[in-house]
This record gives structure tokens, sequence and C-alpha cells, in this order.
């Protein structure tokens, strides 16, 4: 499940997932245009199993919780360089983050669009969020990454991160 407020590039970065994904990856190139989307599904990531990744938008917000029951894992996207959206983001994270159907399972928060100029960085991030404390009182593991979605840094950490996660238990 990949969450997030509004604008804060869910949609570029499940194009990006799928582009560097590919069996051939090609160059990123440009991102594309996007519009936001009720909901998407990604099922060609090249991970142990077929994955679905569906994406709500931020003014989805109160349907998120009817996703919850299916959700094996949650991606939840921060705009890193949008200041007036870090409480409301914060709000929804620990909203998430207390829903009985996630109880425990894996969050990976990032910290988009650190490409431009005015983002803050993960240190001021954390401490915004006071992610030492989410993280100590939480019952699911979360794992912080910084990415931009438009010209792929740490999007192979994300792919890694999925790769980890949900692999076929033995």
């Amino acid at each position: 499940l990949l969450l997030g407020a509004a604008g804060g590039g869910k949609s570029l970065l499940l194009r990006r997932l799928r582009q560097l994904s590919a069996e051939e990856p090609a160059e990123l190139g440009e991102p594309p245009a996007t519009l936001p989307t009720v909901g998407t599904n990604l099922t060609d990531l090249r991970l142990p199993r077929r994955v679905t990744v569906r994406e709500l938008g931020g003014c989805m917000g109160p349907i998120w919780p009817s996703y919850y029951g299916e959700c094996s894992a949650l991606l939840f996207v921060v705009d890193a360089s949008n200041p007036t959206q870090v409480s409301s983001s914060c709000i929804q994270l620990l909203s998430v983050l207390s829903a009985a159907p996630l109880a425990s399972v894996p969050i990976l928060v990032l910290f988009n669009k650190i490409d431009l100029p005015c983002y803050m960085s993960l240190v001021e991030m954390k401490s915004l969020f006071r992610m030492q404390d989410i993280v100590s009182c939480a019952t699911q593991p979360i794992t912080m990454l910084e990415t931009s979605a438009r010209n792929g840094t740490g999007l192979a950490d994300v792919l890694q991160w999925l790769r980890t996660t949900l692999k076929d238990p033995c």
C-alpha cells in the first residue's frame, strides 16, 4: 500500500519503480507527466513473488482504512520540500501506525523530493516528526529513506526494501 499527502510524489514514484524494476532498466530520463490518481495497481515489479502496489492519494485519506486488511507492507510518502505539510503528514502517519490491521505490517517512510533546493534533510525530518519516539512506540518495524522520484535517488533502496520485506518465507 502506498500512502501519503497529496502532492508528495506517489504517482511518479510508482512510475519510476516500474522503470527500475524492468528486466532491462532504461535510463530514467525526464519524468513523465503524472495526474493525481485514485488508485493504481503495479504488478510488474521483479520481486520474489508477484506484488501489487495500490496507491491512494492524500485526498482519499478517509478511505485508507478500508485497504489495510490486504496490506503486507506499507510505503508512506512525505514531501520533504513542503514544510507546511509536515504536521498533517505526521498526523496521517500516526493514524496509520495506530490502525489495528497494520500492527505488524512493515512500514517504509519515504522523505521524497530531496532533489529540490529547499528540501529538509533526513535529520530535520526525523526531528520534526519525532521519529525516534514514533519508532520506539510503534509495534511495526519502521524504515526511513530519502528519495527523489524525479531523478531516481534512493529508488534502488526502495526496491531492495520491498525485495527484503516481501521475500517468500522458506
